[in-house]
């Protein structure tokens, strides 16, 4: 009688598991490609380049100055007195250490301004994922891509999602082009 209960208990279950997994649609995006069409990723991408361009001309002064430095002290070296000369060495030191803090601040700065100006953005793609999940049924949605490497290696193009969430985002996909990459 035991054997019998077990037996009919693995057997609902392994029905119920096949029940659940029938019903079960799962779909993907290509976040990227979906980015890549909405009118906001031009502008973050001019405003992240404008920030690198500010940074790079800062660091591009200084180094130019700590140059001109030490193309002064290279210059005179052979007359210049001892205090003068370790002077200058300290000073040229101190310019070089304040070029590489420039520089890993301007990288922190970059990340911090993409991380402020893609998180908006980023919520608003979910939600669309979201939305579009819900309304066709969709059990799990998942990322075509992720840091470029795909995680997606087969998917039928019915369930590729990305054109449908740019509809409900309110954007007309364009077609892609050689420059386009591929969804």
């Amino acid at each position: 009688m035991r054997k019998l209960v077990l037996l009919l208990a693995l057997g609902f279950g392994t029905l119920l598991s096949h029940a659940q997994t029938a019903s079960t649609k799962i779909g993907y995006a290509d976040v990227d490609y979906i980015f890549s069409q909405l009118p906001e990723a031009k502008q973050i991408d001019t405003e992240l380049k404008s920030t690198q361009t500010q940074l790079k001309n800062q660091i591009d002064t200084k180094y130019a100055d700590f140059q001109k430095k030490l193309a002064d002290y290279q210059a005179n070296l052979n007359t210049m007195l001892d205090a003068v000369r370790q002077n200058t060495e300290r000073e040229l030191q101190q310019m070089q250490q304040n070029i590489e803090k420039l520089q890993q601040d301007a990288q922190t700065t970059i990340q911090a301004k993409q991380t402020q100006l893609m998180d908006p953005v980023y919520k608003k793609v979910g939600k669309g994922i979201e939305e579009v999940a819900k309304e066709n049924g969709f059990s799990f949605i998942l990322n075509q891509q992720i840091g470029g490497l795909d995680v997606i290696l087969y998917g039928d193009e019915k369930m590729d999602i990305s054109d449908l969430v740019l509809k409900k985002l309110g954007v007309t996909p364009k077609p892609i082009t050689p420059t386009t990459e591929a969804k």
